[in-house]
């Protein structure tokens, strides 16, 4: 098993329930009421952690609207948008994150935030935060994987379009700096995501490739892909989460709602419970008593000593409590030593020697 990790009071591990995180990312659409009630549907529904972004539109890009900065892709959710204004928006102003931190606290789940570059991990440092997210995008990010790792904190990165190699070093970078405690996340850098292109079959290959904890940051539809995910080994899920997708906002299409959150807590702990070990025969009391039900061996009709046990006289029936059904073409031709009543369990005993 893998090193289990500590964030804030879950423990993150094979032997325990998948860790889940509800990413509010900017679906508060800019009210800090709206970004209260995220955090309580979350605590409601079950998540144990709730996930921000830090960032301004000023960390992230530059206020111009020439090439590369206007999203072009007909396919985007996003298409036309410049990346500063889509940036301004999406943001959640850095003097919430205390107040949203709070609220968590209030319901018992941990929170943290994915940084975006170094004055946010500083700002976040200050809030004592227990554990850093690396967003997919910033997974080659060297200089700022540095600054995290050398806080000593669990660090949670999603993989996103990064190659084997590109991880590689990362996850090295991360650990020569001080970070003995790494999760990785398989990730689909699309938004949604379709489930033939989320591969969780490479989840336990990357837990064993990397030697770390591994997870789903999930932006595919409903709940299907998490589930599976934890049946391939994840201990964490990320799923983005919103209080209803009619509301809009940046990410409100491939975002959980109330219900679907509480149903991926409740089914991914079933998926975990379900994965047990290699066993075969009975696996607790309660799956023994159901042994009755097998067939076995009956004695039919009335039997007489020294007469032949035929079709007619022996048959294989339920309950189990006589001999097993392998013995019946045995038995069949061989004669009875004493007399024996229809009900009776048939034993080896009860035929004659000769």
């Amino acid at each position: 098993m893998k090193k289990e990790i500590k964030i804030g009071k879950f423990t993150v591990g094979e032997g325990h329930r998948p860790f889940v995180i509800a990413e509010m990312s900017g679906n508060h659409n800019q009210s800090i009421e709206r970004a209260f009630a995220i955090v309580d549907a979350a605590a409601a529904a079950g998540a144990h952690a709730l996930k921000l972004q830090t960032y301004t539109a000023d960390t992230m890009t530059l206020n111009v609207k020439s090439e590369g900065f206007t999203i072009e892709d007909n396919n985007s959710l996003w298409k036309g948008r410049s990346l500063y204004d889509l940036y301004q928006e999406a943001h959640t102003p850095w003097d919430w994150h205390k107040k949203i931190f709070d609220r968590c606290k209030e319901h018992g789940m941990v929170a943290f935030s994915s940084p975006f570059d170094d004055s946010a991990v500083d700002f976040l440092e200050s809030l004592d935060v227990p554990a850093f997210k690396v967003a997919s995008f910033e997974n080659t990010y060297i200089p700022m994987i540095k600054k995290i790792a050398r806080l000593g904190k669990p660090m949670i990165i999603s993989t996103g379009m990064a190659t084997v190699g590109e991880l590689e070093y990362t996850v090295k970078i991360a650990k020569e700096n001080g970070c003995e405690d790494i999760i990785l996340l398989k990730c689909t850098s699309t938004y949604p995501a379709t489930p033939a292109d989320t591969n969780i079959r490479t989840i336990p290959h990357m837990r064993e490739l990397f030697d770390v904890q591994v997870g789903l940051s999930d932006h595919t539809m409903g709940c299907g892909a998490a589930i599976a995910a934890v049946a391939m080994g994840a201990t964490v899920v990320e799923k983005h989460f919103t209080l209803a997708r009619a509301d809009g906002g940046v990410d409100s299409t491939f975002s959980l709602e109330p219900a679907e959150l509480k149903i991926l807590v409740d089914e991914t702990e079933r998926a975990w419970q379900a994965l047990g070990g290699v066993r075969y025969g009975t696996t607790s009391a309660q799956e023994k008593k159901s042994l009755q039900f097998r067939r076995s061996i009956y004695v039919a009709k009335p039997v007489q000593q020294g007469e032949a046990f035929t079709a007619e006289n022996i048959r294989c029936v339920r309950p189990g409590l006589g001999l097993e059904t392998r013995y019946y073409e045995d038995l069949i031709g061989k004669k009875a030593n004493r007399n024996i009543a229809p009900g009776t369990p048939m034993s080896l005993e009860y035929v004659t020697s000769q």
